[in-house]
């Protein structure tokens, strides 16, 4: 296991949530590549943590379908199907840019400040090659916006398809222009929902959106 997958654990959560944290990102990033099988007690011994909170945390990403159980010997990252991964994006191009569109012009003008620090993150994530602060900072930024709307059944079915959400690519963008414009697509995405372009704010969205199937899947974007 490449030691890059241990990114420092974050304070605020307790610790099976901040190993499970880190597990998701190295898994979502192909940090953790598909296929690879680890050990709690191997795991354990590189977060300095008992391998009780390990076990745990890789059980709960076990229902995500993210790792499956080998029997006395750990847990392998389960293979992703391209099939699977254009499937949620497909769906997920439905209702999020729809969403955008909903929302132009209509969050709350004190909601910007925090919106905007949660955008620095993803971008200071971003520069830095950390990829857990990247992808929790981008997951807490898309969950803010979206609760702005009216159905919650909606935000929270958003919610679970990014979190189902592989980019086995990722990893390899450490340090790279796209990273750094897929990052700053957040404030430009928000510039656009405080004007009220709904319009391009949409747009915005399912280019974002793309990126799974394009730069964060190792693909080049150039003739999209």
């Amino acid at each position: 296991m490449n030691s890059s997958v241990v990114t420092p654990l974050q304070p605020v959560l307790n610790l099976r949530e901040r190993v499970e944290v880190a597990l998701e990102a190295a898994i979502r990033s192909g940090e953790m590549a598909p296929g690879e099988l680890f050990s709690a007690p191997a795991l354990a011994a590189r977060f300095n943590v008992s391998a009780t909170p390990v076990r745990e945390a890789m059980l709960n990403l076990e229902k995500l379908g993210f790792v499956e159980a080998v029997r006395n010997k750990g847990f392998r990252v389960t293979t992703i199907r391209d099939e699977d991964v254009t499937n949620i994006v497909a769906v997920r191009r439905l209702l999020e840019p729809a969403l955008m569109r909903q929302l132009a012009g209509d969050i709350p003008a004190d909601a910007y400040s925090d919106l905007r620090a949660t955008a620095d993150a993803i971008v200071e994530g971003a520069a830095k090659g950390d990829l857990t602060t990247y992808l929790e900072a981008d997951r807490a930024f898309h969950e803010a916006v979206n609760a702005h709307s009216d159905n919650p059944r909606l935000t929270s079915l958003i919610s679970q398809l990014r979190k189902e959400t592989r980019l086995p690519g990722l990893a390899s963008m450490l340090a790279t222009e796209e990273l750094s414009k897929s990052a700053a697509e957040h404030h430009e995405l928000l510039d656009l929902l405080e004007s009220g372009d709904a319009e391009k704010a949409e747009a915005v969205m399912h280019r974002h959106i793309g990126h799974v199937i394009g730069w964060w899947a190792g693909r080049d974007e150039s003739g999209s």
